[in-house]
């Protein structure tokens, strides 16, 4: 606070009072040129003109203009008066001297070091960005020559330093704390220069090829070896989920057919044409329904459609039986070649009155045959 009031006096009260002086030394000045011109030449005119263009040449050598931005160190007779500026102001010619201007905004610096040994002995190149500003132009003035380039070697040697005592992976890992330190090794040698550092940001760090490939393969491994663990562990519950789902279809046999049924479905969405094949033995598909491979009397028989191995057994104790329909059918095949031969004997027939008498027609010879396959077909009907 006290190095920004001793700024402000020097650069406004000081700027006034040494204006109002170099404009009386011109006035003064301005005056002597009018009394020679008049006792040279005895002429009012002549000692009016002089003094006109002599306040003239003396104004437009002593005045100065300085932006808002922007301020100047002014030396009298070799020594430090103060820093002026903003604005217009008067200076003392041949007296009084301005060398160079200062500007107070921010500004950027690129800075970068080369070829730099880390603690791990690799050479890196880093690349890095400082915003500065101008803090106290008087110490600017008098402590340093060319500020910006001694800001700059500064900075580079302070980045030098922090990155011999960093490793790589830190380096790599930590940029805002390596961007940290190098900000105040820089702030320790540029403030007596009246120099305030802002901020400092890596902004690249560049390593060898051959490093640089082993780092990738390194970071391929590790990815590797992370996929190969999380499908392991994703094979692992996905077991454990099966074998729950396995013990809960043996458990319910409802369970499972819903899970055939549903398999049936997703297959029926997709919209093409399947040829699909239910094996009449299934434990999950041999579902006892109208469409089912048991059949309605074996539903009606069994009452429990749930038993499935109870009419399996059932199955193997029935005695395998002809169908009426066959019986039928074979009798009719044996009948058959004995009509053709009494209708190629018509004189033997005539001669044996009593065993065609005796002959049965297909049709009588097995009346209990087509009771049965009366019955039969109700049964299938039903």
């Amino acid at each position: 606070m006290a190095i920004q009031q001793l700024y402000v006096y020097k650069s406004t009260q000081g700027m006034h009072g040494n204006s109002a002086l170099a404009i009386i030394i011109g006035l003064i000045v301005a005056v002597l040129f009018f009394a020679a011109g008049y006792y040279a030449t005895l002429s009012l005119a002549t000692g009016a003109a002089l003094f006109v263009v002599a306040l003239i040449v003396y104004l437009l050598i002593s005045v100065k203009v300085l932006q808002e931005w922007k301020r100047a160190p002014i030396l009298t007779l070799g020594k430090y008066k103060g820093t002026y500026g903003p604005g217009l102001f008067f200076i003392i010619p041949l007296i009084q001297s301005m060398p160079y201007k200062f500007d107070l905004r921010t500004f950027s610096t690129v800075f970068s070091a080369e070829k730099t040994l880390t603690q791990d002995n690799v050479g890196v190149d880093v690349e890095a960005i400082m915003f500065t500003r101008i803090e106290n132009p008087e110490n600017t003035a008098l402590q340093v020559n060319d500020v910006d380039q001694s800001v700059s070697l500064a900075a580079q040697t302070a980045l030098r330093d922090v990155i011999g005592k960093v490793s790589l992976s830190q380096m790599i890992v930590g940029r805002n704390e390596i961007a940290a330190s190098v900000k105040v090794l820089i702030d320790q040698r540029v403030t007596p220069w009246g120099v305030n550092v802002i901020s400092v940001e890596i902004r690249d760090v560049k390593i060898p090829d051959d490093l640089q490939d082993a780092m990738a393969k390194v970071a391929v491994a590790s990815r590797e070896r992370d996929a190969r663990v999380i499908l392991a562990e994703s094979e692992k519950l996905a077991a454990v989920n099966m074998v729950a789902a396995a013990q809960t279809y043996n458990s319910n046999i409802y369970a499972m057919q819903l899970r055939a049924l549903n398999m049936l479905y997703e297959i029926g969405i997709s919209g093409k044409n399947h040829l699909i094949f239910i094996p009449t033995e299934s434990r999950g598909l041999g579902i006892p329904t109208p469409i089912g491979v048991l059949g309605i009397d074996k539903l009606v028989g069994l009452g429990d459609t749930g038993n499935i191995e109870g009419q399996k057994q059932e199955q193997k104790k029935e005695p395998t039986q002809e169908t009426p329909t066959m019986q039928n059918a074979q009798q009719a095949s044996q009948k058959k070649p004995q009509s053709d031969a009494q209708s190629q004997k018509p004189k033997k027939q005539k001669q044996q009155p009593s065993q065609q008498s005796n002959a049965v027609p297909p049709e009588e010879a097995t009346p209990q045959g087509n009771s049965d396959d009366d019955s039969s077909n109700d049964a299938f009907k039903i």
